[in-house]
Order: C-alpha cells, then sequence, then structure tokens
C-alpha cells in the first residue's frame, strides 16, 4: 500500500481521458467498458451473494458506465432492475451503451417522484459522476433521497451522485454510498470533508491507462498514510541526548483551563521532544508536576518572565486552555514578540483572530470553526471548499496550516496541500 497517493482535480481526469483516447488509443466505449467491469468486479468482491441489483442510470456518460455494468451483471446470471431519471443518453459513448442494454433484452423503468426503489441486495449510483454543477433537484433529487432512505448498500461509480468531486462539498442532497470505485485516478474531495462519509470505502480502477498518462499533470494534492508520517521521523543516534532533541516551551493553561496544557505537554514529551517547559497559571504547576514531572512547570504571570522562557526555546506551543483574559492576551503578544517559531491552537488562534499580525515560520492548527473565525466568514464557507479555505490561510498568515477534520489538510506557502489519512471519530472527545 503507497504511503503517499496522488489526488487529482476534475479538469485533471478529463485530461487523462482525453489522452487516454488520442495518445493511448484506448477507444471511448472501451474505456467505459473497463469502467463498468472494474465496478462490476468490485461488486462481486465485496458482495458476492448479492443476486438482485437495482442500477440507477443518467443522461450522461456515468449512466452510460451504469448500462454497461447492468448488461455484464444480467449476462452473469444476476437480476436487474434498472431506474433512470431524465432523457435517454444523447452523447457517446452513453448513447452507445445503452443501445447495447436495450439490444442485449435489458429494458429499464423511469423514476417517478414518490416511488421507492425496488428491492436489491445491492444499488448502483450511476447518476452523476464527476459531471454536477449545481444542487440536484426535481426528481432527480428525489431519486437520491430515495436511495438514501433504501435499506440495501450503495455501489457509487466514480464519484457519490451530488457530491462535488473538487471540494469534497455536497451542493444539495447526495448519495450516500458504502463504496465508491474511482476511475483512472483518485479525486481530491473524495477524502476530506463530506466527501469522506459520503463515498464510504475509496478503491481505485486505474481501466489499465498507463502510468505516464494518469501522472502526465502534477497532482492537486497528496493523501499521506501513517507509513508516510512515520518517514519523516528519522532514527535518533545511538549516542542522541535530551539537548539534541528540540526544547519545547508550551504557554497556556488560564485559570480553570489545566488540562489543556497538560495534554499539551504530555504530547510534545510523547512524540519526542528533548525538554519541555511549561509557562502556566500558578495554581496549575502543581497537578502538572505531579502528572508530567518531566516537564519543566513554571508559574509566569508577565511578559517578563515569559520572555526570560522564551529565549531558548526552539519551538512554542502557543494557545491549549490559553483563554482571552487580560492575562491571556499578555502571554500572547509576548509568545509572537519573541519571533521564536511556534505551533498555534486553540485559543492562540482566537487571539489571533481579534488581531491579526505577521508570524515567523508559524504552524496554526485550526478547526473549521477557528478556520472561519480567522478568516472572518463562517463555518458553512470552510466546509464548502476545504482546500480553497487552507490556502486562503496559507496565503494570509504566510504560515503551515492544519486545517482540522475528516481528513485533515496541511498546506503550506508554494508546497502541495497534503490531506491526512488518518484519525476516527473517537478523538473526537474533549
Amino acid at each position: 500500500m503507497e504511503a503517499s497517493v496522488p489526488l487529482y482535480r476534475c479538469e485533471d481526469l478529463r485530461v487523462f481521458e482525453a489522452q487516454a483516447m488520442t495518445h493511448d488509443a484506448i477507444d471511448a466505449y472501451a474505456l467505459m467498458g473497463r469502467a463498468a467491469a472494474a465496478s462490476f468486479a468490485s461488486l462481486k468482491r465485496h458482495w458476492p451473494t448479492a443476486r438482485r441489483l437495482c442500477v440507477l442510470c443518467g443522461p450522461g456518460n456515468n449512466g452510460g458506465d451504469g448500462f454497461v455494468l447492468a448488461r455484464l451483471a444480467r449476462m452473469a446470471g444476476t437480476w436487474v432492475e434498472v431506474v433512470t431519471v431524465g432523457d435517454e443518453p444523447q452523447v457517446e459513448p452513453a448513447r452507445r451503451a445503452y443501445a447495447h442494454w436495450r439490444e442485449s433484452g435489458g429494458c429499464e423503468h423511469r423514476f417517478q417522484i414518490g416511488e421507492a426503489l425496488p428491492q436489491a441486495d445491492v444499488i448502483v449510483d450511476a447518476l452523476l459522476g464527476i459531471g454536477m454543477s449545481r444542487a440536484p433537484s426535481g426528481a432527480l433529487a428525489a431519486l437520491i433521497d430515495a436511495i438514501n432512505a433504501a435499506s440495501a448498500p450503495v455501489l457509487a461509480l466514480d464519484v457519490p451522485s451530488g457530491l462535488a468531486a473538487d471540494s469534497g462539498h455536497a451542493l444539495g442532497v447526495a448519495v450516500q454510498a458504502a463504496r465508491t470505485v474511482s476511475f483512472i485516478a483518485h479525486k481530491r474531495g473524495l477524502f476530506t470533508g463530506l466527501g469522506r462519509v459520503l463515498a464510504g470505502e475509496v478503491e481505485l480502477a486505474t481501466l489499465d491507462v498507463p502510468i505516464e498518462t494518469r501522472h502526465s499533470r502534477a497532482p492537486s494534492a497528496l493523501r499521506w498514510r501513517a507509513g508516510k508520517l512515520r518517514e519523516l521521523l528519522p532514527p535518533r543516534a545511538r549516542d542522541a541526548h535530551k539537548g539534541r532533541h528540540g526544547r519545547v516551551l508550551a504557554i497556556g493553561g488560564d485559570q480553570g483551563y489545566g488540562g489543556a496544557i497538560r495534554l499539551c505537554a504530555e504530547a510534545a514529551l510523547r512524540t519526542g521532544a528533548g525538554l519541555v517547559s511549561v509557562a502556566t497559571r500558578a495554581e496549575h504547576v502543581a497537578p502538572l508536576l505531579t502528572a508530567r514531572p518531566e516537564a519543566m512547570s513554571q508559574s509566569v504571570e508577565d511578559a517578563g518572565a515569559l520572555r526570560a522562557l522564551a529565549e531558548p526555546a526552539d519551538v512554542l506551543a502557543l494557545g491549549p486552555g490559553l483563554g482571552r483574559s487580560e492575562w491571556s492576551r499578555q502571554m500572547f503578544d509576548t509568545a509572537i514578540e519573541s519571533q521564536v517559531p511556534a505551533v498555534i491552537d486553540a485559543d492562540g488562534l482566537n487571539l489571533l483572530a481579534d488581531a491579526a499580525r505577521p508570524l515567523n515560520a508559524s504552524v496554526l492548527t485550526p478547526h473549521p470553526g477557528e478556520a472561519a473565525r480567522l478568516l472572518c466568514c463562517d463555518v458553512a464557507s470552510i466546509e464548502a471548499d476545504r482546500f480553497a479555505a487552507a490556502q486562503a490561510l496559507v496565503q494570509r498568515f504566510d504560515a503551515v496550516v492544519v486545517l482540522k477534520g475528516v481528513g485533515t489538510i496541511v498546506a503550506a506557502p508554494d508546497e502541495t496541500p497534503v490531506v491526512i489519512g488518518a484519525g476516527n471519530p473517537g478523538m473526537a472527545s474533549g
């Protein structure tokens, strides 16, 4: 399994498809046949006992994939019912796929608003693919609602219908798939935000398009798995000592918020920081020393005391439990003025939003709510395009940005964004 996976925009996929047909001499209908065959093979692998399929076909080429899959399934002895929405396919090669479906003895039923879908073991979503440009409406929206109301699992072809494949955002109703077969190359919107939820498990079917074609454009993003993160941590030398592995100063823990700074200090120690100091309120020093005696916890009440602690530090962890009091602002201002590289989180981000200023070699780690405050917009605008939001933060603060959430995005000046393929809902605590 690759530790780093390239992700692309829809415009890139259209280029790859065109190159496959021109440079690699792959006929468009042959490419459609490969997509359908790969999808049917996936269906049989993951639902081997399925005997009844409901294949939902739109009027475009994604629907053409569905018609070919339906014909293959019918030839294999599977009971298939095809449900359509809108007009018969008018574009090639979807029109050819539809004609072959009819010539093979297949027929279809046009969906009417208010209907339920026929009983099936698996539903195949071949309605829209990457061709969506606006929110589904009318019969199409009603059909997507019917899909989501059905009890059968859904296999989406290329992209769950209703999902914007570039952003991972749904403009309106969207199909909830159990599994998505992504054609030729991965679409970046399948791995962040709502896309990560709607796509279910994602697998890639390259359709035998040569790798030179699939990688002929630079990826729009990269997806890193845990193995890639481990590669970035070099092994320690045999003669290592704590003075050679970084000095961290964690700043935070206003009155009533001592837990956050304790967790921050512990995380720094667990991830290998050589020396960890904590600047916090006096009331938190004793509990910190009891819990983590190796962290050098000190009561800091004024700017001068913090400056003295910041001077030898290699990096600051600024914000956990920092609060928004006068003490908090004094600590924040002093930390930023020190010019020591900083990882800024939690209330550090809120204070930055209150008074934006130039930063030196900083990493910002906002969740969508904090990102919205930093960009003076609402959370919906952040979630509508998490890639664009991360890049906007990079441009505004000239910093590395870790936009948290499902499919965390790491963006940096002049670097390809990275989507982190790790984390789980159990982390949503505290």
